[in-house]
């Protein structure tokens, strides 16, 4: 079996926030619950940017557009951490 895979029930359904937490739940049933502190644009953002999340990527991908931030299932169901950023605006 690939990685690059595609597994239509790892589609994202809801994502939901707790002061310290992320959590995606999944098409097939299953919830993601990761710490924001490997999400620091997320981490830093208002309660309000973080309710303001989009489906992106076919079903696959969230994307926050208030803090330029995406995140994919494969990503969060492997573990990875944020991307750093390749140049910081000033």
């Amino acid at each position: 079996m690939q990685a690059s895979e595609i597994r239509p029930g790892e589609r994202v359904k809801y994502v939901s926030f707790t002061e310290d937490t992320l959590a995606v739940d999944l098409l097939d049933g299953r919830t993601i619950v990761v710490p924001l502190v490997r999400y620091p644009r997320l981490l830093d953002a208002s309660t309000e940017q973080r309710k303001n999340w989009q489906i992106s990527a076919a079903g696959y991908g969230i994307h926050w557009p208030d803090v330029d931030e995406d995140l994919s299932t494969a990503g969060l169901l492997r573990g990875a951490p944020a991307a750093e950023r390749a140049w910081v605006r000033t």
